[in-house]
């Protein structure tokens, strides 16, 4: 069993920077694939990055260049570093925990999910 719990969300001005994080509980934390999800209002929820155990990373295009996703198993945290955010970017922010099946950008594929944390930015 993992829970996740989320923080680090908030408003921002586009162009601006906000860095979420994700507490994970559970003792097999380092065998997880990692991800962040994002859900606008209205809209299905979507993947935005993933980090496999050894550190491989997967991200949406829309946040290519823009995000990173980083972790550290000794802490069972996962973290999602976000710059030159735009209006488009704001939704809630969901962390997602699941075993690696060769695919990483499904909700189907993670097991355990985040309360979540909103993220907007203003224009």
């Amino acid at each position: 069993q993992v829970q996740l719990v989320e923080s680090g969300g908030g408003w921002v001005q586009a162009g601006g920077s906000l860095n979420l994080s994700c507490a994970a509980s559970g003792r097999t934390f380092s065998t997880y694939v990692m991800a962040w999800f994002r859900q606008a209002p209205g809209k299905e929820r979507e993947f935005v990055a993933g980090i496999r155990w050894r550190g491989n990373t997967y991200y949406a295009d829309s946040v290519k260049g823009r995000f990173t996703i980083a972790r550290d198993n000794a802490k069972n945290t996962v973290w999602l570093q976000m710059n030159s955010l735009k209006p488009e970017d704001t939704a809630v922010y969901y962390c997602a925990a699941g075993r690696w099946s060769g695919t990483y950008s499904y909700t189907s594929e993670y097991d355990y999910w985040g309360q979540g944390t909103q993220v907007t930015v203003s224009s």
